[in-house]
């Protein structure tokens, strides 16, 4: 069961569940097809991309495995998704459209990029926990901006955030302060791109 955990809220997951989310709460009018457009967009880039990116890393022997064991083996996959998240800000879902997740994917770009920086000091950091604590933040903001009681999808997070870290700790994928870090890594740049757009 915590084996699957980690699995149904795998990292590549959470960007989209965000667009999701902030799509099935706002209360702006946009249009369906633009919505469909959108999603479909940024499904290909953070979930289709990545996965054919790590069979190509791992056939070309750049990575061992696809958990990304070693702060080594995580360089090259967080450069790659540090420009996957830059074409999706500058390209499907650029400021004047629609701020709200502009913001949220600069902030996971900064997540991405401290993690990047973590790793070539060879300190490693929950990716799991950096995407779920992310999306956690940006759903409060969501609440918040919108003035909408989200308080029943706030508390379902904070049980998923609570199962993601006990499967981690489970598998001895992470210590507890590597999920610690990870909290942080991915709550704080969401937190700190609220003075743009809330």
């Amino acid at each position: 069961m915590l084996k699957a955990i980690s699995f149904i809220f795998h990292p590549v997951l959470m960007p989209l569940l965000g667009v999701l989310f902030y799509f099935s709460k706002t209360p702006r009018y946009i249009p369906e097809p633009i919505v469909k457009a959108k999603v479909f967009s940024v499904s290909i880039l953070t979930i289709i991309l990545p996965i054919l990116l790590f069979y190509l890393l791992k056939t070309l022997k750049k990575i061992d495995s696809f958990y990304l064991e070693t702060t080594k083996e995580r360089i090259l996959p967080l450069v790659l998704q540090c420009a996957i998240v830059i074409l999706i800000f500058t390209r499907v879902l650029p400021e004047n459209e629609i701020p709200e997740l502009y913001f949220f994917f600069i902030g996971i770009l900064c997540s991405t990029l401290t993690c990047l920086i973590l790793a070539l000091m060879d300190i490693k950091a929950s990716i799991h926990m950096i995407a779920a604590a992310g999306l956690f933040m940006f759903a409060i903001a969501i609440g918040i901006h919108f003035q909408i009681n989200i308080n029943g999808s706030i508390a379902l997070m904070c049980i998923f955030l609570g199962a993601i870290a006990t499967s981690r700790l489970h598998l001895k994928a992470h210590t507890p302060i590597e999920l610690i870090i990870g909290f942080f890594i991915g709550f704080l740049p969401q937190l700190i791109m609220l003075n743009y757009w809330l």
